[in-house]
């Protein structure tokens, strides 16, 4: 019973073996020993919280974070001692924003409750009792036999049995998992690919063997055993047999399938799992902060209450006549005393701890986060895709970049290939109007032998045609045998879909010059060479893989010969060649490299009936394992993969995105230093660095590569640091590959980091997705503690993405893997200046100047409660109404600051962008650093004492309030410190603000004006349910005297009087770079120049004359209108 409890409370996971077993239309043996294994049911479960378990969850969730904690702490010692403010001047606002955090909360998850109720109550159709059932989709079990139609998508991850095709192939699209829109094939195993009926499915006795479910959308492992009469067939089932739950089916009538997961064990759920927590910079700034702020609490309370002993340790001041103690309190213990004056003085201060001020960030990253979404300079017309928002708790992270890590490939170029040279047993060729020419020739050069292909031309092509993963829609395939063809051969009709534009423009490149790609049926492929029509047995696909950088098809042609046809990088394929022209092949590569190109070799060997039989059998075993296949296939792939003829190379174009150079350099205009990690050849990833600006002709030009021993690695990195050292007047850049990265960082971190910090640029060739990762890391944790953004657009990109503080996807060709594991995800590469420049600018300001400005607003409101004990002996008498007191942080002064944060636009967005160096004004967290923090925190502490020492002064115990000579009283004075100081954290916000919109004005003088309003009516009625009406009349009669009147504009003008000369003296003797673009911001045009932002107003005329263009962007959450001016420039709130 004990361990049934550990194991539901989650302390003790029951055992679970490393496979299941299925039994197909849950047909389970008859013999007694076989336990069913216990599955999960179909039900999809995104939401957090149910009916009975939302309040207590929530609220333990809630009161995680140390501010809520620190203030029910507050709100319960309040109700255990006498304290001099009611609890409810803690209790409101913390029950305030706990309140408002659940309705969120509680909303977001009611809409996902929704959202299952509508998946999990789907209707479709299992095989049960020899017929179709309908029933519902949580109902599935796993073991069903379940029908799918056309255009449908899955319920569950599926093993395909059959489909309405004779081979049991089915199209699939996973746009909806990882965005690649292309076609994926799935094939069925031949011995249920023939059962095309239920009546023959409702006889299938077979069982499913696989591995546990886990997240990897591209890994499955298993075999399914099919018994036929007295033999029993194992076949092996891998990703290409697993429809997955999500996913839809495309050009293809019906297949059946059988449950192996379910529900939550899907391996779509499984993906729904949180990326790992980041914290933002002004997060970490704002908890030191906090602890800060604790620090002064303490402080003050302690001081207070020795303070309090000190003075009454003088007899006429330990119990005056207005406060007589009682006889519990005299015979009291002087250390419970202490400790209870200790309390109470934590609550009277306690307010200099901003409770709102989490709950404001919040809705701030929120509500902000849509601006991005909204922007029509980051909208992609052509893709028609927008910016996308993941997370919004990096939103002012974009504004703290040091370090940019980008991709190659569909990051800086556009990732589509355009075929341009190749070699051929040692001769260049290139393809010139559907002909592959020599070098040396031209297309017009008389030359009888290029009136066909030549035989090693033709095996070239036809490897290049067979050694891939491209596909041809159905409908294509259905009518090839009508297709027109041209005189060489080319089908003028046919499409190709693949996942790797490579792949694609390859197959494109053959059929231009006679051998086209037809097709595949059955379990061959179809080519027609020069139109002449071929078939070949595919026998085995050995699949790309990271590791060993190639992929390989055994096929048997149609004259009977095993073929082996391998491509893939020239490091993964010229090593394991024995014969061909490798030498000058090699020579080749580096020339298209050098030109830009990317390039992949191709070989191919013969086997003989033995060594394809001895292949054969090894590959059927390692398929067939449970355990450990990857590592058994890929010594088979060793196996096989040798002993290559080489037959050639490839060199592809991938054209650089648009405007990617001015983007790089506006970066390091930024201070940011940029690294390109990619997969490259050292060549090729050099020659497109200094086409894309990342490397320039003047810079020195620096190497570590090819490096096989820790001493030599270690010894280049000496040399290249003293000459860095010796030339440090020049900017240096780094290239460095795989194999000497990962020497650098087992022995020489130290040193390597060294050389990293003092080049211009890096370039890191030869990646695996793990050393990006790693490279990130470096820097990521190095002393100076730099923040890294990471940007990619493929699955290779994913770790290094999620490593750094902010990761980018871009919305390529390569899936949407980047775009799903980012933070956030645009488009093109070119968008990454106006996402850092503009939006991370204002973001980091806004945020920025909320923080400080919280903690100063509540130093204003403490610190004279703190200078009222030294006029009232310490007694712990509150100076402020206990509703104020409640209502300071909620309703008077919030509202202004969070507008703020939302609209504010300090400089005018056109010169941020076009002005990268104002960047440096606000890297290294410059706006939350320790100077930034004082000068807030002393002018809270001044302003406080003005407010105090000025009322006091003003309106003391000699100035009569009203003209029969009735004084001041304590709630009097204390309300006259109050309105002073909500007018002067007011106006203080909106001298802080530049850009003004009617929103603007609305909540910053609504704000003064709803606190008067509000003070009248609280004021002016007697409140019976309230146990003292201290407050009554007391605002109106401060409102009848002049006095009072002049008193507070005295102290507001001489708060705000010092804030206006500095910032005008500053603004005009001592500018910075960012005071002089705002002054050039005031000045801009509008129309083809600039727009006015600020003050709004001036522009108000010429904006009724700007044609505002509407744009509906749908998303699966909202509709947004979309608002911009004559140049698509989005008006009024970037």
């Amino acid at each position: 019973m004990l361990r049934w409890i550990r194991q539901q409370l989650g302390f003790d996971p029951p055992h679970q073996s490393d496979t299941r077993t299925i039994y197909i239309a849950n047909r389970f043996p008859q013999h007694g020993h076989y336990v069913p294994q216990k599955f999960a049911d179909n039900r999809i479960i995104s939401s957090k919280y149910t009916v009975w378990n939302f309040v207590p969850k929530n609220l333990f969730e809630q009161f995680r974070r140390v501010a809520n904690f620190y203030f029910l702490i507050i709100f319960l010692v309040q109700l255990m001692i006498d304290t001099p403010t009611s609890p409810i001047t803690s209790g409101l606002p913390l029950f305030f924003v706990i309140t408002v955090t659940a309705i969120k909360q509680g909303y977001e998850d009611w809409l996902r409750h929704k959202a299952d109720n509508e998946v999990n109550g789907a209707p479709v159709y299992v095989v049960r009792s020899g017929g179709l059932v309908k029933t519902r989709s949580k109902n599935i079990r796993v073991g069903d036999i379940v029908r799918v139609a056309k255009d449908e998508t899955f319920p569950a991850d599926l093993v395909l049995l059959s489909s309405d095709r004779a081979e049991g192939s089915c199209h699939v699209t996973t746009a909806s998992l990882d965005g690649e829109t292309n076609l994926k094939t799935h094939v069925a195993v031949p011995e249920t690919a023939v059962l095309q009926s239920v009546a023959n499915l409702d006889k299938l006795v077979a069982v499913v063997e696989c591995q546990q479910p886990e997240a990897d959308l591209y890994r499955f492992v298993g075999r399914i055993t099919i018994s036929q009469q007295i033999e029993e067939i194992v076949r092996p089932l891998g990703p290409e047999s697993l429809l997955l739950r999500g996913a839809r089916l495309k050009n293809t009538k019906e297949i059946f399938g059988v449950a192996v997961y379910t529900g939550m064990e899907t391996k779509m759920a499984l993906n729904y799992k949180s990326k790992s927590q980041k914290r933002s910079a002004v997060e970490k700034s704002m908890n030191s902060f906090l602890i800060i702020y604790l620090i002064i609490l303490l402080f003050e309370a302690i001081l207070s209450t020795i303070l309090k002993y000190a003075w009454q340790a003088e007899e006429k001041w330990n119990e005056p006549w207005y406060n007589q103690k009682t006889e519990h309190e005299r015979n009291s213990s002087k250390i419970l005393r202490f400790i209870s004056d200790f309390l109470a003085f934590l609550v009277l201060y306690n307010f200099i701890i901003p409770i709102s001020l989490y709950v404001t960030v919040e809705m701030q990253k929120f509500l902000g986060s849509f601006f991005i979404g909204w922007d029509l300079d980051l909208y992609h017309e052509e893709t028609n895709q927008r910016a996308q928002v993941n997370t919004s708790d990096l939103n002012e992270e974009l504004g703290q970049v040091e370090y940019v890590f980008t991709d190659k490939t569909g990051t800086l170029t556009e990732n589509e290939m355009q075929f341009r040279e190749c070699s051929i047993n040692g001769i260049k060729y290139q393809e010139i109007n559907g002909k592959l020419i020599p070098e040396g020739l031209t297309e017009d050069c008389p030359d009888e032998s290029r009136q066909s292909l030549m035989k090693e031309e033709e095996l070239f092509l036809k490897a290049v045609c067979l050694c891939h993963t491209v596909q041809i829609s159905a409908d294509q395939t259905d009518g090839m045998s009508d297709s027109p063809w041209h005189a060489n051969g080319i089908a003028s009709q046919l499409e190709y879909y693949a996942s790797s534009p490579d792949e694609k423009a390859l197959v494109e490149a053959a059929s231009r010059v006679g051998v086209v790609f037809t097709g595949t049926s059955a379990e061959s492929m179809e080519i027609k060479s020069l139109g002449k029509p071929e078939r070949y047995k595919l026998l085995h696909v050995l699949e790309f893989d990271p590791n060993r950088r190639r992929m390989s098809v055994i096929v048997e042609s149609p004259s009977g010969d095993k073929l082996l046809f391998t491509k893939g990088a020239e490091s993964s394929i010229l090593p394991h060649s024995r014969s061909g022209e490798i030498d000058k092949t090699r020579l080749h590569v580096d020339e298209f490299a050098l030109k830009g190109l990317r390039t992949l070799c191709v070989a191919y060997r013969r086997f003989t009936t033995e060594e394809y039989q001895e292949i054969d059998k090894r590959l059927h075993k390692a398929r067939t394992a449970l355990q450990q296949r990857e590592e058994q296939l890929a010594d088979v792939f060793s196996f096989i993969e040798k002993d290559l003829e080489l037959l050639g190379a490839t060199g592809v174009e991938d054209r650089l995105q648009e405007k990617v150079q001015e983007t790089i350099e506006a970066l390091r205009l930024a201070g940011i230093k940029v690294w390109v990690l990619t997969g490259d050849k050292h060549e090729t990833a050099v020659s497109v660095s200094l086409s894309c600006g990342h490397f320039h002709r003047t810079m020195n030009i620096l190497e570590l590569v090819q490096h096989k021993s820790d001493s030599t690695c270690a010894e280049q990195l000496r040399q290249l640091a003293r000459r860095i050292k010796d030339d440090h007047v020049i900017q240096h850049g780094l290239v460095v590959d795989g194999t000497s990265l990962s020497l650098a960082l087992r022995e020489h971190e130290k040193l390597f980091m060294e050389v990293c910090k003092n080049c211009s640029a890096v370039l890191c060739c030869r990646m695996a997705p793990l050393q990006k990762a790693k490279v990130v890391r470096l820097l990521k944790t190095s002393p100076e503690k730099p923040i890294t953004l990471a940007i990619g657009d493929g699955a290779n990109d994913v770790s290094m993405i999620q490593e750094a503080h902010v990761g980018i996807g871009i919305m390529g060709k390569e899936g949407r893997q980047a775009v799903r594991n980012s933070d956030y995800a645009i488009a093109r590469f070119k968008f990454l200046s106006k996402l850092l420049f503009v939006h991370g600018h204002f973001y980091y300001i806004r945020i920025a100047t909320l923080v400080q400005y919280f903690f100063y607003k509540n130093v204003c409101f403490i610190t004279p409660q703190f200078l009222y004990q030294f006029f009232c002996l310490f007694s712990q008498q509150t100076l402020y109404d206990s509703v104020y007191l409640t209502l300071y942080n909620i309703c008077f002064t919030s509202l202004p600051v969070l507008i703020y944060s939302l609209f504010e636009q300090h400089v005018h967005p056109h010169v941020l962008q076009s002005k990268p160096a104002l960047y440096r004004d606000i890297s290294k967290n410059a706006h939350l650093g320790y100077k930034p923090f004082l000068y807030w925190t002393v002018l809270g502490f001044c302003h406080a004492f003005v407010f105090f020492y000025g009322s006091y002064l003003l309106m003391g115990e000699d100035t009569s309030l009203l003209g029969n000579g009735q004084m001041f009283g304590n709630w009097t004075f204390g309300t006259l410190v109050f309105t002073v100081m909500v007018i002067t954290v007011t106006f203080k916000m909106a001298l802080e603000t530049h850009f003004w919109t009617w929103i603007n004005h609305f909540v910053t003088w609504g704000s003064i004006v709803f606190y008067f309003l509000f003070s009248l009516f609280y004021g002016g009625i007697i409140w019976p349910f309230l146990h003292t009406q201290d407050m009554y009349f007391v605002f109106v009669q401060l409102l009848s005297s002049g006095s009072a009147w002049f008193a507070i504009i005295i102290i507001v003008v001489a708060c705000l009087f010092l804030d206006v000369m500095k910032k005008v003296l500053f603004r005009h003797l001592q500018p910075t770079s960012t005071e002089k673009a705002q002054m050039y911001s005031n000045r801009v045009a509008l129309s083809d120049e600039f727009i006015a932002l600020q003050p709004l107003s001036r522009a108000r005329n010429q904006l009724s004359k700007i044609r505002w263009k509407t744009k509906r962007v749908q998303s699966a959450q909202h509709v947004t209108l979309l608002k911009a001016g004559t140049e698509g420039r989005t008006v009024g709130s970037c």
